[in-house]
């Protein structure tokens, strides 16, 4: 990498590649436990964590060792052999989230496990309408964009692939004034991520479950950011749903690789058939090594860990005082804060100071850090929240 050093990489790569995402202006070349390190050596408090992704930081020895032994025996593997890692990491899967899942399907990337679940809802009942929220973010893909609210994303490529009916999040009556048999499923997030950091009230998807399953339709929850421990459970909705029928997983499941899981009941796996529909990477074996050592890694401590640092940050942030702070919301160590104004300015100021935020909805900040972020790591990252609001 020292030859390259003076190579202007930005402009190479805003050169060759097709130019879809906001360039942020920064060559990040390593990463460490929080930190991520530029082509100067500079390091940033990587407080973004690749969208949630990095959930144990970046370089943790024991994801990185378990990777490099199966680099060495196997990377890839078609689902139609059997493989050590997979069936232990299905295995794994099917145990933590518990309940009646049953069964794991891979691909790699949340997208597309939205994609599968919503196949395998048409599958289960022969129906293809759906229920989705306003402000929800399940992927970009065609499917998955369908279930998608935001204009932005939806107006360029309409009309899409199923019939989509959007509602007001965290709105039962709506929800029950809407459904009836003729819908297949309806999708829901435990916690709007993309959507501004929502967070419905309490027994919200509890009752969601009962109205679905008076009516015969089957509830998707995607847990793609909300999962894998983010609130400080495994399952942000395990709390409220006794009885799951599809459940979406990605981002941090394997350890920083592409990975998507859906998770689907006895009763709906019974309706999938074979070659229905597959995935030539998915469930290969060195993303099912980043799944078992995510998952040896997730345990009960850990998890309590999260809530008690989530706790810490909320509080934190929510004791900085400025006129265009509307309020800090977030459960575990997914967070938001809402401002008035400047939004992109204030993320591009933390930038200029090290710290690396995302935007969320309109005019939220989040915070998705990883689970080993100390309490001196928020102290620093409030610190300069307070010098920011000042000269903003």
């Amino acid at each position: 990498m020292e030859n390259y050093r003076f190579l202007d990489f930005n402009s190479i790569q805003k050169r060759f590649m097709v130019e879809t995402y906001s360039n942020r202006g920064l060559t990040l070349v390593r990463g460490e436990g929080c930190y991520l390190f530029d082509i100067n050596g500079e390091k940033y408090l990587d407080l973004m964590t690749n969208y949630g992704v990095n959930i144990f930081g970046h370089s943790h020895p024991q994801i990185i060792r378990k990777l490099k032994e199966q680099l060495e025996k196997l990377i890839t593997l078609h689902c139609s052999f059997s493989n050590d890692l997979r069936a232990i990491s299905a295995e794994k899967i099917v145990k933590k989230c518990g309940k009646n899942l049953s069964k794991v399907y891979f691909s790699s990337s949340g997208a597309e496990a939205i994609e599968s679940a919503l196949k395998f809802a048409v599958l289960a009942t022969g129906r293809k309408k759906f229920i989705s929220c306003y402000g929800s973010y399940h992927g970009k893909t065609l499917g998955a964009l369908s279930a998608t609210s935001n204009k932005k994303y939806r107006t360029p490529f309409e009309p899409l692939l199923w019939d989509f009916t959007f509602i007001p999040y965290n709105d039962l009556n709506s929800l029950e004034d809407t459904i009836d048999y003729s819908f297949s499923a309806f999708i829901v997030e435990p916690i709007q991520g993309e959507g501004g950091v929502i967070i419905p009230e309490k027994g919200f998807l509890r009752e969601a479950k009962k109205i679905c399953e008076k009516k015969g339709v089957i509830m998707i929850v995607d847990e793609i950011q909300t999962g894998t421990g983010r609130t400080g459970s495994f399952l942000a909705s395990e709390e409220e749903i006794d009885s799951y029928d599809i459940v979406c997983l990605g981002k941090g499941l394997a350890g920083g690789l592409p990975v998507g899981v859906t998770l689907v009941s006895k009763e709906i796996s019974d309706k999938i058939t074979k070659s229905i529909h597959t995935s030539t990477f998915g469930g290969n074996p060195l993303v099912c090594a980043g799944i078992i050592s995510t998952l040896d890694l997730l345990n009960d401590e850990v998890l309590s860990r999260v809530r008690r640092i989530g706790d810490y940050f909320i509080l934190k942030l929510r004791e900085i005082k400025s006129e265009i702070i509307v309020g800090v919301r977030g459960k575990g160590l997914i967070l938001g804060m809402e401002i008035k104004e400047r939004r992109d300015q204030i993320l591009k100021a933390l930038q200029n100071r090290r710290i690396l935020a995302i935007p969320a909805g309109e005019n939220v900040i989040r915070f998705l850090p990883p689970y080993i972020i100390e309490k001196e790591q928020i102290d620093e990252t409030v610190n300069i929240l307070l010098d920011v609001f000042k000269s903003n």
